[in-house]
C-alpha cells in the first residue's frame, strides 16, 4: 500500500540540524502518522506521500517547510510554570505549561524569580535533514480519523 491521506505509516527517522549534527531519532519504537491531520512536518509529509513499506528517504526541509522562520517571540515567565531538571542556564531548552498545552522554550537569562524564554523552536530559521525509513502503511480506522491521530499497537495509545 502506498502513503496518501488517511492512511497510517511507522516509520523510523533521524533528524540533522543545519550543521549536520544528529539532533533526534526514534530508535526501538517507530513514529505512527496520521497522513493528512496535520500531526508531522508539512515537508516530511510530502516526502512521504506515494511512497510504501520498505521505503528510504532522504529529505531536506527550508525552515518555512520544518520549524517555521524565527520570529520575535520572548516571554518573561514565572520559573514555577517550567519543567524542567537541574539548573537552568542560557540555552537550556525547557518545556513550559500554557493555555494551549506544553510548549518549548530555550532560556535567555534567568532572574531571581523569573526567567526569559524564547517561545521559537529550537530548530526554527533552520534548515534540516531527515533520514526515514518506512516500517509499515496501513489504512486507518474510522476512530483514528475522528481523532485526527493514529492510535499505537493494542489500541488507544497517544
Amino acid at each position: 500500500m502506498q502513503v496518501r491521506t488517511n492512511s497510517v505509516v511507522a516509520f523510523h527517522y533521524k533528524l540533522f540540524n543545519e550543521a549536520g549534527e544528529e539532533v533526534e531519532s526514534t530508535e526501538n519504537h517507530p513514529t505512527l502518522v496520521l497522513i493528512g491531520a496535520g500531526n508531522a512536518l508539512p515537508g516530511v509529509e510530502k516526502a512521504l506521500m506515494g511512497k510504501k513499506q520498505g521505503d528510504h528517504i532522504e529529505v531536506s526541509l527550508e525552515p518555512h517547510c520544518a520549524f517555521g522562520l524565527r520570529q520575535k517571540m520572548q516571554q518573561r515567565v514565572s520559573a514555577k510554570y517550567l519543567k524542567h531538571e537541574g539548573k537552568l542556564f542560557p540555552g537550556k531548552v525547557v518545556r513550559l505549561d500554557s493555555n494551549q498545552g506544553v510548549k518549548i522554550a530555550t532560556v535567555i537569562k534567568v532572574g531571581k524569580f523569573s526567567v526569559d524564554i524564547d517561545l521559537n523552536h529550537p530548530l526554527a530559521g533552520q534548515q534540516v535533514s531527515f533520514v526515514i525509513d518506512i516500517v509499515d502503511v496501513r489504512e486507518a480506522t474510522s476512530e483514528e480519523i475522528a481523532h485526527q491521530h493514529a492510535h499505537g499497537v493494542g489500541g488507544h495509545q497517544h
